[in-house]
């Protein structure tokens, strides 16, 4: 007889391409985030904290869900937020990607680490997990390994201050603009031409929709207001 055995499918990983998509896909606004972000910790407190992770986070084994029902209690109720982060953490397991896990991963560390190795000052804000969590996973993860946050000083700050502007945060020491400056300097994306041109192009299209939208939004309300 036959053999009638479907042959093993290999497992589908997100390119980096695929990551950086999904992050534009969520249209987060980075100047919105900038404007609204408040005075948080320093920049070399978080990054030593980063460089500490536990071998366990970093583990592909370990459930990202489970993590975030132990750090952020995102398993206990439905609330909003909570339903927006297991989703975002869905996704990210669902692009089969370690980059994307393991930065996810250190998001999460970084949040567990103010009860297991002392608060940070001021405390580090959770009202933003999601697009935290995603800012790691599949805006830095794509273009930078995870791996090289940890070994690399100007990677790690990188992450440090990616990490602290999506959750909300100014670095401790520095004004607006010049936190905006010097993570547009370190900015890894920016550095990596055909990705850059993938996040140009899709900001303006968006750009273009929200103009459509608007006069059309303009247009009704002129018919509206002439009947």
């Amino acid at each position: 007889m036959a053999d009638r055995t479907e042959p093993a499918m290999e497992p589908v990983f997100d390119s980096a391409e695929q990551l950086l998509q999904r992050w534009l896909d969520r249209d987060d606004d980075v100047d919105a985030a900038w404007q609204q972000a408040v005075p948080g910790p320093s920049v070399d407190v978080v990054g030593s904290r980063l460089s500490s992770i536990p071998k366990s986070f970093l583990d592909d084994r370990v459930s990202l869900l489970g993590l975030a029902g132990d750090v952020l209690g995102a398993d206990r109720g439905r609330t909003p937020a909570s339903t927006e982060i297991v989703q975002l953490l869905t996704d990210v397991a669902q692009t089969r990607s370690s980059a994307a896990r393991r930065g996810a991963a250190i998001a999460l560390w970084l949040w567990a680490s103010e009860d297991l190795l002392g608060a940070f000052t001021p405390r580090l804000e959770t009202a933003h997990a999601s697009r935290t969590l995603a800012a790691l996973a599949l805006r830095l993860a794509a273009v930078v390994d995870p791996s090289e946050w940890i070994s690399d000083a100007e990677r790690r700050d990188e992450a440090a201050r990616t990490f602290l502007l999506w959750s909300g945060a100014l670095p401790a020491g520095e004004d607006r603009e010049t936190a905006r400056s010097v993570l547009d300097m370190r900015d890894s994306l920016q550095r990596n031409g055909a990705l850059a041109a993938a996040a140009a192009e899709h900001a303006h299209r968006l750009e273009v929709t929200r103009a459509l939208n608007d006069a059309r939004a303009r247009e009704a309300a002129a018919r509206y207001t002439h009947e």
